[in-house]
């Protein structure tokens, strides 16, 4: 049986939010954030430049926000099942997200994530300042990820699933890239396209 490592895309992708959404509602900055958002995987943005500017809105929250904002996330449909019989075929799952790793490490923990990585977000005196620490991921962070998972592993058959233009460098370096309920230039550049938002459906592209 082939052992697969398979890279997910995490905001719409291995959930169905998008957690700077999520944090821009409770900063009252929702609307603003969500047209840069979508411009940006869409690639009318840079990325980096567009999350720079979104961040900023939240300035000034309280580092309760995270715990908030983690009890409204929505896990997509059959990503623990897929998850499971991936790991139970003796391949490794790995998450790579533009989003912020305060979210992403419980999410990780809950499905038995291999290897995980994403943005941190700036808190001092347990306040957000609108900035985030170190490089920010954006779509070559991600194929280096997909790369370095896969030496780490030793798995060279690679599949990269994600929804937007930050994915673009990921799965055009994977063996097999998999479009998820995505923008029009992934679905374009895509090898195979999942319609809906069930990620069980993945298991029967790889066999699984």
């Amino acid at each position: 049986m082939t052992k697969f490592l398979v890279v997910f895309d995490v905001d719409s992708t291995l959930i169905q939010d998008e957690v700077i959404e999520l944090l821009a509602d409770a900063a009252g900055r929702r609307k603003e954030v969500a047209e840069v958002t979508e411009r940006a995987m869409a690639g009318e943005l840079d990325f980096a430049e567009s999350l720079i500017q979104r961040v900023s809105t939240l300035k000034g929250l309280s580092s309760g926000v995270f715990t908030e904002v983690q009890s409204r996330i929505t896990i997509t449909n059959g990503v623990p099942e897929t998850i499971e019989k991936i790991q139970a075929s003796g391949g490794k799952v790995g998450a790579v997200s533009g989003g912020f790793i305060q979210l992403l490490d419980p999410l990780a923990e809950e499905l038995n994530l291999d290897y995980w990585r994403a943005n941190t977000l700036e808190v001092i005196d347990d306040k957000l300042t609108g900035r985030v620490l170190g490089a920010i991921i954006d779509r070559s962070a991600k194929a280096r990820a997909l790369a370095e998972w896969s030496a780490a592993s030793e798995l060279t058959y690679t599949v990269a699933v994600g929804d937007g233009a930050n994915d673009l460098e990921m799965m055009a370096d994977a063996g097999l890239s998999v479009a998820f309920n995505a923008k029009q230039i992934v679905r374009e550049k895509a090898d195979q396209i999942i319609e809906g938002n069930d990620m069980r459906k993945l298991l029967q592209i790889l066999g699984l």
